[in-house]
Formats: C-alpha cells, sequence, structure tokens
C-alpha cells in the first residue's frame, strides 16, 4: 500500500483489501505472510477460493476472510478512510518502501501500521526502547527522566510504549531534550485513535506533535491485556537495544527484554537497591548477560555511538566553600542528611539515630530536599534519597 493518503483520496479498494485481510478473525500477522508469499496481494489474495485459501490458512479463518466481514470490521472499513485523511495520519502496509527496515527482520512483523505524527522517526538511525515498571520508585521515575534526555540530548530516538511510570517518564524526557532530530516514538497496545492510561493523554498530544506514535492495532481497538505483550516485539523492533530501567519479576518489560535478546538486540538493565522489589527484575537480567548501566555512557560506548553531552546537575551534596570561603551551613546539614540515609529506605525513627542534628531541624531538611526532588517518601513513613542523573 503506497500510504494512507493517497488511498483514502483515490479510491479505497487496495485500502480496503489490507484491511480485509489484516483484521479478519482467525489470521494473525503469520498468517497474513502466508497468505501474501502464497497468492500475491492481498486482493489476489481475496480473489482466491475456499480450497485455495485453507491449503495456507486454517478452514475457519479461509471462510471467514471469504464471508461478509463482521461489525467491527465494517466500521473500520467505513471509518478508516476519513480518519486518515487528517493530518499527520497514515498506515504504513509492509509492502510500503516506508516500512521500517528494523521491523522487517523480526519473525511476526506487523502487516500494518498506524501512525500519527512525524513518520521520519522511523528512520531514525539510533534507537534505543526505554521500559520498565508502572509503579515505580521515585528513584525510578527520574532515572528513566533523566537518562532518556541525555539519550534524545545525544541524538538517540527514545522509544516506549506510553503506560504509567517508566515509559511516561521516558517519553517525557526525550520530549524535554528538545532535539529535532531524535524526539521518542510511542508504540501502543491498542487503537492509535485512543489513549491509554487516560492520564497520559496530554503527553500522547506532545509525542503526536513532536515525535510518532505507532499501533499495528485497528481503530478503536480497547486495551485488551493480551494486546500489550504483542506490542513490547515493535518496541525491541524498532529499537537497537532496550533499557530497563526499574522491573519486578514478572514484569512486562522483561518480555520486552526478552524480545530484544532473540531479535538480536542489546539489552541493558540498571542495577537498583537490594531493598526494592522493583530492581530485582533488572538484578535477573544482569545476572543473564544484560549489559550493566550507570551512566548514558556505557549505553553509547556500547553501541558504538558518538559520546552523550555532560548532563548531571550540580548537586546540593557539594558541600564545598562558598564564594567567600564560608560553608553553608545549612547545604552542611543536608549532606549529612543524605550521607546518614543511603541508597535503602529507611524510617524517620533509624534516621535520627544515625544522625547528629536535632530532630525539628530534621523535620525542617527533609522537607527542604522533598521539594528540591532529592528525597522521596514512601509509603509506610519511609524515606528514600534520589541521586539526580
Amino acid at each position: 500500500m503506497s500510504g494512507s493518503a493517497g488511498a483514502a483520496r483515490g479510491g479505497n479498494a487496495e485500502l480496503h483489501c489490507w484491511l480485509r485481510l489484516v483484521y479478519s478473525p482467525g489470521i494473525g500477522p503469520m498468517g497474513v505472510q502466508r497468505l501474501l508469499r502464497a497468492f500475491g496481494t492481498p486482493q489476489q489474495v481475496l480473489e482466491r477460493d475456499l480450497g485455495q485459501l485453507r491449503g495456507v490458512i486454517p478452514e475457519p479463518a479461509a471462510a471467514g476472510l471469504l464471508a461478509p466481514p463482521p461489525p467491527n470490521l465494517r466500521e473500520l472499513l467505513a471509518r478508516a478512510p476519513d480518519w486518515l485523511a487528517e493530518p499527520g495520519r497514515l498506515l504504513l502496509s509492509l509492502a510500503d518502501a516506508r516500512y521500517p527496515q528494523a521491523l522487517l527482520h523480526i519473525p511476526d512483523p506487523p502487516p500494518l501500521l498506524w501512525l500519527r505524527g512525524d513518520p521520519s522517526r522511523l528512520e531514525a538511525q539510533r534507537t534505543l526502547a526505554v521500559v520498565g515498571a508502572r509503579n515505580p520508585s521515585a528513584q525510578g521515575a527520574r532515572d528513566a527522566h533523566d537518562f532518556a534526555k541525555a539519550l534524545a540530548a545525544a541524538g538517540v530516538c527514545v522509544v516506549s510504549g506510553l503506560a504509567r511510570g517508566i515509559d511516561a517518564q521516558a517519553h517525557r524526557g526525550a520530549l524535554g531534550a528538545g532535539r529535532q532530530d531524535a524526539s521518542t516514538v510511542a508504540v501502543l497496545g491498542h487503537g492509535c485513535d485512543r489513549v491509554y492510561p487516560a492520564a497520559n493523554r496530554e503527553l500522547a498530544q506532545q509525542i503526536a506533535a513532536d515525535g510518532l506514535i505507532v499501533s499495528e492495532f485497528a481503530l478503536g481497538a480497547p486495551p485488551h491485556a493480551q494486546h500489550f505483550p504483542r506490542r513490547n516485539r515493535i518496541i525491541s523492533g524498532l529499537s537497537r537495544g532496550v533499557l530497563v530501567v526499574e522491573a519486578a519479576l514478572r514484569s512486562g518489560s522483561l518480555i520486552t527484554a526478552r524480545l530484544a535478546a532473540e531479535q538480536g538486540r542489546e539489552v541493558f538493565a540498571l542495577p537498583g537497591s537490594i531493598h526494592n522489589p522493583m530492581a530485582r527484575g533488572c538484578h535477573r537480567l544482569l545476572r543473564d548477560g544484560a549489559q550493566l548501566v550507570e551512566q548514558v555512557g556505557d549505553i553509547l560506548e556500547d553501541l558504538g555511538w558518538a559520546p552523550a553531552r555532560p548532563t548531571r546537575r550540580d548537586r546540593v551534596s557539594d558541600s564545598g566553600p562558598g564564594p567567600d570561603g564560608a560553608i553553608d551551613p545549612r547545604q552542611a546539614a543536608q549532606c549529612e542528611l543524605l550521607e546518614c540515609m543511603g541508597w535503602g529506605p529507611l524510617g524517620l525513627d533509624e534516621l535520627l539515630a544515625r544522625s547528629s542534628l536535632p530532630a525539628a531541624s530534621v523535620q525542617e531538611h527533609l522537607l527542604e530536599l522533598e521539594l528540591q526532588g532529592r528525597l522521596a517518601r514512601l509509603p509506610g513513613g519511609l524515606l528514600q534519597r534520589i541521586d539526580p542523573a
């Protein structure tokens, strides 16, 4: 298919055939590939009889392809031309020259890709997926944002899944770098005309304006649980490697990492605290051979890309003398508290026992550190230091 806009304006026969073939029940990406290899174009597939089709795909799927389309497919056939006629919307098929080459080499490339935004993002030479937990620690969320921002500043296009938590922070970080040649790609587990979760609606609009939104699922497709493992192969397939920031042992991010390894991509993981359950998935990846990452330069060096520009902010923990040679006592006290906290979660009573500061002073400094983004309050009254990337 030469592209959605042309199909929508110039007669919809080709678009109609692709939609019938791809979204008829029971066929799937592998079945579509087998049919196209056997018979040629989608139109030629639809011209075959039941006997010919069932030699390639199961008989129920073959019969469904020849039957009148079910209601949801009829609705899609009616909606698609108008949706695609809007600016910034495109539908790429496996036959389109603009279809991303990286996906053509995975075992089951999606036959169709619905796009919102700038399709040139699919041509990026430097692409890295950043994925992780939907409910990350404060440190994990900060790491995802700052790593993605530094990657984008180095000209890397950040790919993720627009989920809550790490995904959303990765997209925000990449957008915040302000690099027109990098930005971000969001791969959805539902139709390209929907946003899930709803809390990411504004973020999705920003990505559509400055990056790209991609989905293999038909317009109107809901965010079913089984869709997300399928979309993960596209996240990894579009990328040279996958960075897992935080992940539990049963996280979907580990599926993305496994698919990346199977596709010949690099797998990177951030180590975390032994007390953080969201770090256990990363630790398992590291034991299984993933590359340990402590800074963005580790990734850039491994992939043979130019190093990133420095992105580390001045730290509160720098308690050296000020311009007049004096040491700021408030900064020194905050530095002491950070040192007393270490890197694992701890309660206020334990912090007070470790610190030489009065309790009232500790509370005051903790509030300042929290406002500075150097401290997070966790469930159960626990505190945790945050290290800015």
